[in-house]
């Protein structure tokens, strides 16, 4: 059986013209598996969030293909672009993005109702996903009457409710303190291991980065180096990213 979610097949990028050709992605070509929890690293400018962009297809790709569960999403316009992503793909934000007028139930359901799915069917959903996530108790509740770790949950409910083939996140801790981060990417492995999520995360920070199962790291529009957690405890893999992001150049207070 073949569980490659994702294949992006030699991509470029383009911004500009002939005399002022700005190169944001540039060849790039890798698979991701069912399941893996992939990190994309690099400096501010070097590409990663025009990468997830057009895996996202808010950015068009200049050349090559993206397929997702072996769809060729380069080739979708207009409304195919909008079931797409309706349907295929989950989006955690830093901020969450809740409606502050709707209930967690309705937070939830949104997707589900735009897409048509019928009311008995979204409620069997929403409760299966509130349960999963254990935000059941919460799902009367208006988004200021929860702590912000159960509006965290709603948000990731409300991204795995449609059952997406990739869950994206682009720099989900940039804006967090230091114990609102940890709870997010706590949450984002507990997604990863519990439901089995297929999650892209970009972030410029080796301790978000150190919760991925592999990281690729970006550097001009390049992969510039791939890395395997492997059996590594967090820690050692954090030490090894540490390393890598050394010889990029990165900036050592990003690195918190």
């Amino acid at each position: 059986m073949n569980d490659t979610i994702l294949q992006v097949d030699d991509i470029q990028k383009y911004y500009g013209n002939k005399g002022n050709l700005t190169k944001a992605v540039d060849h790039i070509s890798f698979s991701v598996k069912k399941g893996e929890f992939l990190g994309i690293m690099g400096a501010s400018g070097s590409g990663k969030t025009t990468l997830l962009n057009c895996i996202s297809t808010i950015d068009s790709v200049t050349s090559g293909h993206i397929y997702v569960e072996g769809k060729d999403i380069t080739s979708l316009h207009g409304g195919q672009l909008s079931d797409f992503r309706g349907q295929k793909l989950g989006f955690i934000f830093q901020d969450f993005n809740l409606l502050d007028t709707l209930t967690a139930e309705e937070n939830i359901s949104l997707a589900l109702s735009i897409a048509g799915v019928k009311p008995s069917q979204i409620q069997k959903q929403v409760k299966q996903i509130a349960e999963s996530l254990n935000i059941s108790e919460v799902l009367t509740k208006y988004p200021y009457q929860m702590s912000g770790g159960q509006q965290q949950r709603v948000a990731a409910a409300r991204a795995m409710v449609t059952d997406p083939a990739i869950v994206l996140a682009d720099e989900p801790t940039g804006a967090l303190d230091t114990n609102s981060s940890r709870m997010l990417l706590t949450m984002l492995t507990e997604l990863n291991v519990r439901l089995s999520a297929t999650i892209l995360m970009v972030t410029h920070d080796a301790f978000s980065a150190s919760y991925c199962n592999r990281i690729l790291f970006i550097k001009d529009g390049k992969i510039f180096n791939e890395l395997n957690r492997g059996s590594d405890s967090r820690k050692e893999f954090f030490a090894k990213i540490l390393e890598v992001v050394s010889v990029l150049g990165g900036e050592q207070n990003d690195l918190t």
